[in-house]
């Protein structure tokens, strides 16, 4: 898939809950993440599978980008969890605590060997110190492998690491993940904010997601859909800049001209990329 698809909010959904699973469907959100882990019981789990298969290909979800997140590799569940997925054909597996790029090759053989159709990519959570350490490999082990997806909660649980404003402690790890990801041309994900009545601290980290250039977040509850969205949408200023600066490059370059200025500043090819970039995650975002 491209990596202009918008990824600004991917909301996790249980699927072991039906209400949520139709609520979503009007939801603005650019992704959802159904869920067989994390929020489904063991004795829930062959239920949900079936519900959140059928929700994938009901065809009932618009243009939203549907994606299955099975249980992990060493569970007795992954190998359903993989074959039921891969015959429903969302946009995107996600695995939980990926490693190792022979976590990665695992998972590929599996999704291929159970039928999943081409566009079906793997979304890779890289939650682990290991992860954070071999993290170019992983994302590079596979072309079907699209998206990293931080795990910011359980990397903080095996970092021993506080949860505080500004996430200091946990900023090594999320930053050699942004490195992958840009090295190996793969989109990445923000981790969750987990309070979700603290709407100015909620803001605040994903002011923080922008600046550090991840090119969504997760999230978990409908109310941080609006925000996340805005923060990650170019202004209106940006979008006008954007375009007025590649106008007058190009002028420029067709006058001859080998110094270019934009409102004061020197323009270089870089910033012509970085403008265009802003246009086509702009008119994506439009289009959807």
């Amino acid at each position: 898939m491209s990596e202009e698809i918008p990824r600004r909010s991917v909301l996790d959904m249980p699927g072991a809950d039906e209400r949520a699973l139709e609520k979503a469907k009007s939801l603005d959100a650019g992704a959802l993440i159904l869920d067989l882990e994390d929020a489904v019981a063991p004795d829930a789990k062959p239920d949900a599978r079936e519900r959140v298969c059928t929700a994938v290909a009901s065809g009932e979800y618009g243009r939203k980008e549907l994606t299955i997140r099975v249980n992990g590799l060493d569970t007795g569940w992954f190998a359903d969890d993989i074959a039921a997925a891969a015959q429903a054909g969302p946009g995107g597996i996600v695995v939980p605590k990926v490693s190792s790029v022979s976590d990665v090759r695992t998972i590929e053989a599996a999704i291929e060997k159970a039928g999943a159709p081409d566009h079906t990519d793997i979304w890779a959570m890289v939650e682990t110190p290991v992860a954070m350490l071999h993290c170019e490999e992983i994302a590079g082990a596979s072309e079907r492998l699209a998206v990293l997806v931080m795990g910011t909660n359980d990397l903080a649980k095996e970092l021993r690491a506080a949860h505080v404003p500004g996430r200091q402690p946990l900023l090594t790890g999320p930053g050699l993940c942004l490195l992958a990801a840009r090295a190996t041309g793969k989109v990445i994900l923000d981790g969750l904010f987990n309070d979700v009545k603290d709407a100015e601290g909620f803001a605040a980290e994903c002011r923080q997601g922008v600046e550090l250039g991840f090119d969504g977040k997760t999230l978990i509850h409908p109310n941080q859909i609006e925000p996340r969205n805005a923060a990650w949408a170019p202004s209106e200023a940006a979008v006008e800049d954007a375009r007025a600066l590649i106008a007058t490059f190009e002028q420029a370059m067709a006058e001859g001209r080998g110094v270019v200025v934009h409102n004061g500043r020197m323009v270089e090819n870089l910033h012509v990329e970085t403008a265009r970039r802003v246009l086509a995650f702009h008119e994506a975002i439009t289009a959807r």
